[in-house]
């Protein structure tokens, strides 16, 4: 991984190796800047307070190796990006302006993408899982993922049963506590269909009247002028002036043209044309005269046509449309009356199917209550077990699985985490009872237990192991040393006894000139890992006290 301007981290290039790797360093030199910067490679929400100042913008970029036939490479396969020899390359930048880009393969993506594989490769564990481990809601997580399908799959069902229940309640409430106003409403339909069934209008009946009204209207100046036009056309025999008609005019014309013999051919060709205008003035007089037989005054039809024209625009006023509008809204009126007047049967079908719901969510309920019951006491014995190897000998871990008289999304259980400390001592739950160094121990009891039921093939630990010291913080180390011998294990930690476990060790070095302070990841040699354990011990990296000490610490964690 790779980390350039993102808090004091200037540039930086993080190799991490197989087993477990630990990363170091001052306090305030950037430690958590790496866990940040694997976060945004996994879709993390984007901060631009994170961009270092006087740069643009933080870019983080890691190769992961991801099988070719693995849920992430088919997904990845999805958003259009391209594998090189199983490793996927990921890229996150966050411009100081706030915008954040996403690479997956070359390819931009939406970062949400990113999130969508970020489960199936790695599970980071920070300080705030300790908080999370006192709500009951992620007591009752970790045992059904320990449980495995005994409880995710009931528990599918459940979770559409409920979603279900849910919805008919929903719908039952809105039919059962607006019944007076659904009953008012469908009085109002039913008056205004009856209303338009009296009137009975056709579809475009408006626009076909409002142009008959227009022609009776106007009937008389309508005759006039086509009067006029046909005796133009063709002459009128009751017209004493004897004037000329186009008819006639073009037929003098074309005879003109005969008359002049077979001198030019160009003469045939206009005569013809002649000819042709003279059919299409007949034609049109023709016509006209069709026209000049249907103009007649009507003035009863045109009352009857302005009554009909009055009784449609009452309804359609009342509707906001014209016509057609009217008979769109009838068809969706009719629709809706039918499902209020279907009421009682619907709330009868409804009542029935919510009481199904109701005896399926409890049969499910109890089914997931005996997987639950099951996995809770073998995830307290392993837990109990582990806590015995993180310096907690006497310590029992128990996991309460107690079922309420109330159906939640998740079924009727209540789990509680229950810590006996020591012997004597009462079992409290440990959202009351469990100090901080006696969290970080349980949870990562509890991380080590529940490893072999995560799919995920790197674990991330930012400083778990806060509030923790002497022979317990050397247990920690040893449990993370052995859930690396099947994982990858990115460990940040402050603790030298952590540290000395490390098959590789990263130091994040912090230089300051007083201006700017400016953060690069060395990898350690042996040397290197030892004046690093000393300055952890002692703060002090070249006394040859604390190197011993740092020396024998080594030591002793490569020991079997």
């Amino acid at each position: 991984m790779s980390i350039r301007g993102l808090g004091v981290i200037s540039d930086a290039v993080l190799e991490l190796g197989t087993g477990l790797t630990v990363v170091t360093g001052e306090t305030g030199a950037g430690k958590t800047m790496v866990v940040t910067g694997l976060g945004l490679l996994l879709g993390a929400r984007a901060d631009a307070g994170a961009v270092r100042t006087g740069t643009d913008a933080a870019v983080v970029e890691g190769r992961f190796v991801v099988g070719a036939g693995s849920s992430v490479a088919e997904r990845a396969a999805e958003a259009g990006a391209e594998l090189d020899d199983d490793v996927l390359i990921v890229v996150r930048s966050v411009a100081a302006g706030g915008r954040s880009r996403a690479h997956l393969g070359g390819r931009s993506v939406p970062v949400g993408v990113l999130g969508e594989i970020a489960d199936d490769l790695v599970a980071v564990h920070g300080q705030s899982e300790q908080v999370l481990l006192r709500s009951p809601g992620r007591q009752r997580e970790a045992v059904d993922a320990f449980a495995g399908e005994p409880v995710t799959v009931p528990l599918r069902a459940y979770a559409d049963a409920w979603t279900r229940w849910r919805e008919v309640g929903a719908q039952l409430e809105e039919v059962v506590g607006h019944a007076r106003e659904r009953r008012a409403e469908a009085e109002r339909l039913r008056h205004d269909l009856e209303e338009v069934e009296h009137v009975d209008p056709q579809a475009g009946e408006d626009v076909d009247l409002a142009a008959e009204a227009e022609r009776l209207s106007h009937a008389e100046d309508l005759r006039a002028a086509a009067t006029v036009a046909h005796s133009a056309l063709v002459g009128d025999e009751l017209d004493p002036t004897g004037a000329p008609d186009v008819s006639a005019l073009l037929e003098g014309a074309r005879r003109s043209l005969d008359a002049a013999g077979e001198h030019d051919p160009a003469r045939a060709s206009l005569a013809g044309r002649l000819a042709e205008a003279g059919f299409g003035v007949t034609d049109v007089a023709l016509e006209l005269s069709g026209y000049l037989q249907s103009l007649e005054a009507d003035p009863a039809r045109l009352q009857v046509v302005q009554e009909r024209r009055s009784e449609l625009a009452g309804l359609t006023r009342k509707h906001s449309g014209d016509v057609d509008a009217v008979l769109t809204w009838t068809a969706r009126a009719a629709q809706r009356l039918v499902e209020l007047e279907g009421d009682d049967d619907r709330v009868g079908a409804l009542e029935t199917e919510r009481a199904g719901l109701g005896l399926r969510l409890e049969d499910l309920s109890a089914q997931l209550h005996g997987a639950r019951g099951a996995a809770a006491a073998r995830l307290g014995a392993a837990a109990t077990t582990e806590l015995a190897d993180l310096a907690m000998p006497h310590a029992v871990l128990d996991v309460e699985v107690r079922r309420t008289d109330t159906l939640g999304p998740h079924g009727s259980d209540k789990v509680t985490l229950l810590l006996t400390p020591h012997a004597g001592a009462p079992a409290r739950a440990i959202a009351r009872g469990a100090s901080g160094g006696e969290l970080s121990r349980v949870m990562l009891a509890l991380e080590v237990t529940l490893a072999g039921t995560d799919p995920v093939p790197t674990f991330v630990f930012d400083e778990v192991d806060a509030g923790v010291g002497g022979r317990a913080a050397v247990e920690i180390g040893r449990r993370l040393a052995a859930l690396a011998t099947s994982s990858q294990v990115l460990v940040v930690t402050h603790l030298p006894q952590v540290a000395a476990f490390a098959d590789h060790h990263l130091v994040v070095v912090k230089a300051d000139d007083g201006r700017v302070t400016e953060s690069g990841v060395q990898a350690l040699d042996d040397g290197g890992r030892v004046r690093e354990l000393a300055r952890m011990l002692a703060g002090q990296e070249d006394s040859e006290t604390a190197q011993a000490h740092a020396a024998e610490l080594l030591a002793s964690a490569r020991r079997p």
